[in-house]
């Protein structure tokens, strides 16, 4: 079966057979037409799918969905590569199961806003999306928001038919940003204020932090160029002053920037750092660029004074890999 323009498909299943009815021919309609064919699924549906396709399976990467799936903005940002990594003319069809359990509220709500942004970063591409939901394990609630993020839901391999429930990308996001705005922290011994001129004074303070916690030379690196371009961006948009805290718990560093507020109506961008930006585009970097360092962010961006919260685990928290692929 072949289409045209980008589609992105919710298929969901409650067995391993109504798993491989759904995917397998949808795998080898892609070889057979062409495309660059993509599986990103966890060990089992991997075995699964390598046994039910035969030789054929030798044409189709594989990689391991606890690998790719690790944070949202990097996924999409590793997709965003991988796509414009393969030749021009040819569609990229990709089998995507997304990893829901062992997740935090924060982060199932932050992996439902990336099932949305799918639909407005690769909207002018021919790729076809097929994203399985098994509905043995997952609650109603990831369930019920699948039909929100995906325009078409999967009957089988060959076979669609239109959400009814899908909901426009941005009004999606709105909505996840509202739930997820974060609440001031108060002020603290570890405060770093700054101002135009004093960058270097942050990055220093930052590191010493990040050490002291015992983050690894690799993420003490990472924190430090996220917060620094958070607050280059607060000091030439958001009054030239503001505050760094930060906290630790258990499984994270915390960095929250917050800025004094340019106390002007500038419009809110709709997708603030989460698309990728154009290359040759002269602003919109920055903030894409905090979200593929930091593993979560939060934010509450308004000229009266913004607010962005950036999550790093700790060393030794469950720390998932670079996503990679077999070829």
């Amino acid at each position: 079966m072949t289409r045209t323009g980008f589609v992105h498909q919710a298929l969901c299943y409650g067995s391993d057979q109504e798993f491989l009815t759904g995917t397998a021919d949808f795998l080898r309609d892609g070889l057979d037409a062409g495309d660059v064919v993509l599986a990103v699924l966890s060990g089992h549906h991997i075995a699964l799918l390598t046994e039910e396709l035969g030789s054929k399976a030798r044409d189709v990467e594989f990689a391991d969905s606890r690998d790719w799936y690790d944070y949202p903005s990097r996924t999409l940002g590793r997709y965003h590569a991988y796509c414009r990594r393969q030749d021009k003319g040819r569609r990229v069809r990709v089998v995507g199961e997304p990893v829901w359990t062992g997740r935090t509220e924060f982060e199932t709500q932050e992996w439902m806003r990336y099932e949305s942004l799918v639909n407005v970063a690769f909207a002018a591409s021919d790729h076809w999306l097929l994203c399985p939901y098994d509905t043995r394990t997952l609650t109603a609630n990831v369930l019920a928001t699948a039909r929100r993020t995906h325009p078409e839901l999967a009957l089988g391999a060959r076979s669609s038919e239109p959400s009814g429930d899908y909901a426009d990308p941005a009004d999606f996001s709105a909505q996840v940003t509202a739930e997820r705005r974060p609440d001031p922290l108060p002020a603290g011994p570890d405060d770093i204020r700054f101002c135009r001129g004093r960058s270097a004074a942050v990055r220093r303070a930052l590191a010493g932090y990040a050490r002291r916690h015992g983050m690894s030379a690799q993420r003490t690196y990472d924190m430090v160029a996220a917060v620094h371009e958070a607050v280059v961006n607060a000091v030439r948009y958001g009054g030239g002053q503001g505050v760094v805290r930060l906290r630790s718990d258990p499984e994270h560093l915390v960095c929250e920037i917050r800025d004094a507020g340019a106390h002007a109506s500038v419009p809110r961008p709709g997708f603030p750092g989460h698309l990728p930006p154009d290359a040759r585009a002269a602003g919109g970097h920055g903030l894409w660029l905090v979200r593929q360092l930091s593993d979560l962010v939060a934010e509450d961006l308004d000229p009266a004074g913004s607010v962005l919260r950036l999550y790093f685990r700790r060393s030794g928290a469950v720390q998932p890999a670079a996503g990679s692929v077999n070829s």
